[in-house]
């Protein structure tokens, strides 16, 4: 990407944090991760694909969430817990029979975004998990409560987790 192309995607980032990042990526010809890459740096952190079967067993520990696959012809969401998992056969493999279930290429996990962003109004936080091909595999959001507020017990785990993955360099 040339420099003005990404100076001209963070300013729009910066002016449009809650976009919907497959769509801006789309319309701008570039990945999903440079969409994240381009937010303001305050709203995202990356790290390591590496810490895949690790972050994925912390958040089967959160409870009931909602886990988006965001492709070109659709868009699912599962609302409910995570199911804990482990690495086999070439897969981290979510160990439940039921529910959500399946066997993911975690290899293909290059990275592990964290991102808390405003989005249609209200506060959003989510972990995306991104390939090696710079697209979104999928997302997992924090929670709501009763109120449709984030839930804080998800969030302070949310946090606990991008600190752990990707520590906030100091100044």
């Amino acid at each position: 990407m040339l420099s003005t192309e990404l100076a001209e995607l963070k300013a729009y980032m910066a002016d449009n944090p809650g976009a919907v990042i497959e769509d801006v990526a789309r319309e701008r010809k570039v990945s999903p991760r440079a969409v994240l890459e381009a937010m303001p740096e305050s709203m995202v952190r990356l790290g390591p694909g590496s810490e895949f079967a690790a972050a994925m067993n912390d958040v089967a520990q959160w409870g009931e969430v909602t886990l988006i696959v965001h492709t070109d012809d659709a868009i699912f969401e599962f609302t409910g817990a995570i199911p804990a998992g482990e690495i086999g056969r070439g897969y981290f493999n979510l160990m439940q029979p039921k529910g959500l279930h399946g066997h993911l290429r975690h290899e293909r996990c290059a990275a592990i975004a964290s991102v808390e962003r405003p989005f249609m109004g209200r506060s959003s936080a989510f972990i995306a998990f991104i390939n090696v091909d710079g697209g979104i595999m999928f997302k997992v959001f924090v929670g709501r409560d009763e109120t449709r507020a984030l839930r804080s017990d998800q969030l302070q785990r949310f946090h606990a987790l991008a600190e752990r993955i990707a520590p906030a360099r100091a100044v």
